[in-house]
This record gives structure tokens, sequence and C-alpha cells, in this order.
């Protein structure tokens, strides 16, 4: 009897078993009940809607969250993508990219700048203005795509979700609310991206890419920037140095400057070198000289951003007499134009430190090219060149003018023919190298009447003009480091007696990088040159 009882008790196991059973049973009770209360369905349905418009707006940004805008003379595609980081990425193939930590949150802006816009570049290179013009524009061009772009991905993320939920649900509610939910959630993210903007963050940029032919576009950066720094280590040290050749130099017998000697200062082609207007101060006070004459290519690229290196011109302390070069665009001219103390010359004549002089502006405007093909001088080159136009120009302003012009300057040497004659002195750059030379007399006019012919023993004096063209006192800016042994400084002192006539020069030179010295030679007008005198650190 024991025995029977014991076999039929239920076991462990049974036990377990069998609470298992009633627990499921009671749970599936509770989740049927759950599963079968109205707001449990609408938060089913609720968070099928969410995901079905949050899933709407990715597809939707991802397939067609880009445009196009013009930004100067490229043809920029802007995208925008999901992302946790947020961020901007300028494209520059084939260069490679720049990354900038633009702003947070889940929106990433992608900048691709792969095209240039023919008809826009070639209208940029036209208008001499055109340079100036995109610089200002620029920032607006940008800040216009990008708010286009976002109005345009929000209403595609809105359409994208209302698609995807009819495709769906086909219930006019639903969709609505899916619509609804992606005008939250990408209008959501376009807010925490403005809000947490950082506008310097241009200035750390993250460079990813080999940029193998960067050098082609802007020149060897890592030489410019070895090459200068022990360039700019030693100039303080160079400039030094012609306080000391000024002594050396004034001990010559070969010329001394008479009391009423005028001394003017000839400078060229600066092209943005953060050293030239020290090296012009020094040689202003050294020197004491009355005015500086400037022949043009103050900066390099005609850009907006280049008018501050103008707001040096009042630190020489003397009249400072400019002419536009090919790199110098409008704007530049306005900002010359401002100090206190330039004048600027756009075929005007003008008197400074007692002599009169005229100039006028370089009538090209190609900050891209270095050179420009020499002209010659004859009615038919004189039709087709703009730069012996403009020099004619300029002769017809000073023999139209009530008073001896003492000096001519033009940018460009091919602009000087038309001044044979006219001027005793011609005044130029560009070259980025020093040379003086008596100009070709001018050939006559042909008489329109055998009377009008002088007689027999008459004679016209004829003026004989000298060019001087100056070399670069900027050592041709930055570009001039991508050498070995960069482009020298060179600038010239000027010394014109009571009568306005020249009477001499100098020629001073800085040595590049590993040559410290300073060498000057001075030359009197119908004497031989003296021979030149240096100074080295070590004497």
């Amino acid at each position: 009897m024991t025995e029977q009882t014991a076999s039929t008790a239920p076991t462990t196991w049974q036990r377990l078993v069998s609470a298992g059973r009633r627990f499921t049973y009671g749970t599936g009770r509770v989740f049927g009940r759950i599963r079968r209360n109205p707001w449990s369905r609408r938060a089913r349905v609720s968070a099928m809607v969410g995901l079905i418009g949050v899933g709407g707006v990715v597809i939707g940004t991802l397939l067609f969250g880009h445009a196009t805008v013009n930004v100067g003379p490229f043809r920029a595609e802007m995208s925008i993508s999901p992302s946790i980081f947020g961020g901007t990425e300028v494209d520059l193939p084939p260069l490679g990219s720049l990354h900038l930590d633009s702003h947070d949150g889940p929106v990433h802006l992608k900048v691709n700048l792969a095209a240039l816009d023919q008809n826009r570049t070639e209208a940029l290179i036209d208008d001499p203005a055109a340079i100036s013009r995109a610089g200002e524009n620029a920032v607006d061009d940008v800040r216009t795509g990008v708010i286009r772009l976002g109005v345009r991905t929000l209403g595609i993320a809105i359409l994208s979700a209302m698609v995807l939920s009819a495709l769906i649900f086909r219930n006019v509610r639903r969709v609505a609310a899916a619509g609804v939910t992606a005008l939250v959630v990408t209008g959501g993210s376009f807010g925490l991206a403005a809000s947490t903007l950082r506008p310097d963050s241009i200035a750390e940029p993250r460079y990813e890419g080999l940029l193998v032919n960067a050098p082609a576009v802007v020149g060897d950066a890592r030489r410019i920037a070895d090459n200068y720094g022990r360039y700019s280590e030693q100039l303080q040290q160079i400039v030094s140095n012609v306080s000391r050749l000024y002594t050396t130099v004034s001990s010559l017998p070969v010329y001394e400057p008479a009391e009423g000697t005028t001394r003017i200062l000839h400078v060229s082609d600066l092209h943005l070198n953060p050293s030239s207007f020290g090296l012009i101060r020094t040689v202003v006070q050294t020197f004491d000289i009355d005015a500086v004459i400037d022949t043009g290519d103050l900066v390099d690229w005609g850009s907006t951003a280049e008018t501050g290196y103008a707001s040096s011109i009042p630190s020489v302390g003397v009249p400072y007499v400019w002419v536009r070069g090919n790199h110098d665009s409008a704007s530049i001219q306005s900002a010359v134009g401002r100090q206190r103390n330039a004048i600027v010359l756009d075929n005007k004549i003008q008197t400074v430190a007692g002599l009169t002089i005229g100039g006028i502006g370089d009538p090209e405007f190609t900050p891209d090219k270095s050179e420009t093909p020499a002209a010659q001088n004859d009615a038919e080159a004189a039709a087709q060149s703009p730069l012996l136009r403009a020099g004619t120009q300029l002769a017809d302003t000073i023999r139209a003018s009530d008073k001896p012009v003492d000096i001519a300057l033009v940018h460009d040497p091919a602009m000087a023919p038309p001044l044979s004659g006219v001027v005793p002195l011609v005044l130029a750059g560009h070259k980025h190298q020093r040379s003086v030379e008596l100009m070709q007399p001018p050939t006559p006019a042909p008489s329109a009447s055998p009377s009008a012919a002088p007689s027999a023993g008459a004679t016209v004096p004829e003026m004989s003009t000298r060019l001087m063209v100056e070399g670069s006192t900027g050592g041709a800016g930055l570009r001039g480091l991508e050498k070995e042994q960069p482009t020298p400084l060179s600038l010239s002192v000027l010394y014109f007696d009571e009568k306005h006539e020249l009477k001499a020069y100098d020629d001073i030179q800085l040595g590049g990088t590993g040559q410290s010295n300073v060498e000057m030679q001075r030359n009197v007008i119908g004497a031989l040159p003296s021979p030149s005198v240096s100074v080295s650190p070590s004497g």
C-alpha cells in the first residue's frame, strides 16, 4: 500500500512543468489583453509610422539631397547625408579633400569643386573687377547654396517619408503622420547643426589625400615654407646692413649729392612680401628719401582679401606714388588710394617732391601670368596691343600738359615705346630683373606738306629717354622662394638735381637665403659705373 502511494505522487520535474504551463497560460492571457488594448495598438502603429518616417528621410536624403551651386568660377556640387559627428568635407579632385569640424549633429555637408564653368571662368579672366566681386560674393554664394540645399532636402525628406508610408499602410492619417515625423526629424537635425555652427573651423582644416599635384597649383609649399623660415630669420640682419652700406658708399668720391638734391626711391613688384615695407622704411630713413615710386604689382591675385596689404603704405612716412600692375585689380587700386600718403596715377600728372610725374596703370589684369609678349613700336602693333595703346594715351596726356613732365611711370616696359622722346625718364617693373637703357628715338611722322619741313640750317633738338626697369622689391613674393636661391630683393635710389635732371642712381640688392649680404652699386649719369660695394654680417 505504501509503495503504490509513493509511486503515484508527482515528481519534482512534473511539478516544474505544471508550474511553467500555468505561467505561460497566464502570461499569454496578459499579453493577449495588452495586444487587444486600443492604446497598445496605437503605440505599435505609432512606432511603425515613426520608423517608416525616419527611413523615408534617410532614403530621400541619400538619393536626392544634393544641389549644384555656382561659387566664383566653380560649379560646386553640394550634398547632405546622415552622420553621427556632423562636419563638412570639401573635395578638390585630384588633389584630395579638406575636412572641417564646422558643426555637430546628424547632418554631414559635402562640397565637390570638381568642375569649372567655362563661361564664368572666361568672364572672370576678361573682367578686371571680376576677381574682386568673386571674392566678395563667394561667402554669400556658399550660404545661399547651403540654405537652398537645406530647403530642398527638407521637402524631399517629407515627400519620401509620405510615399514610403503610403506604400506600406495605404492610410491617409498614417501617411500624414509619417510626413510630420519627417518634418520634425529633418528640421530638428538642421536646427542642431545651425545651433552648433563654428565659422572659425575653416582656420583648422584637416587634409586627406596624396595632394601629388598641389605644387602645380600653389607651388612647392613645403620648400616655400622652409626657405621663408630661414629667410625671415636673416631679414632683420640683412636690413640692418643697409645702414652700414650707406655709410660705406657715402664716402666714395664718385658722386656727392648736392644740398638741393631730390632723392626718390624706386620700388616695384612687392607681391605681398611681408618683409618689403620694413626694407622700404629702412632705406627711406637711411637715405633721407623724399618720395617713393612704386611701379605696380603690389599683390599677387588682386583679391579683396589682399587689400589689407596696402595699409602698410603710410608707415613709410613719405609720399607714395603708385601705378597699377597686371596683378593689381580695381579694388587694390581703391585700397591704395585710401591711404593718406598714397598718390595713385592712372593717366594723371602730379607734382611730388618738386618733380612732375605722370603715370598710367597696366590695362591688362592677368594675375595668372608673369610675362607679357613684347610689342613692337609700329602703328599696326599699337592698334592691337592694349599696352602700347595705354602708353600712347599717357604720352598724349603728357604732351597736353602745360608744364614739362620729369618722370613717366608704367608697369610693363612694353608700354614705354610711345613715351620715347616725350619724357627724359621712364620707370617700369614687371620683369623682376633690373635693367637700364636709352630708348630708341621715335620715328618722325611724315610731313603733311613740303612747306612744313624745317629749313636746311635748322636743327630740331631730340629728347633722349632713359628706361629704368626695377627688379622685384618683394623678391617675386613667396613664389620667389621656390628655388634653392630665392629671387633677390631689389630697389633703387634716384638722385635729381635742382633742374629735375637725373644725376645718379644707386642699385641696391639684398641677397637671398643663405646670403645675408647687401650689395649696392652707384651709377653716375655720363660716367662709368662705380665698382659695387657689399656688406655682409661679418663686415
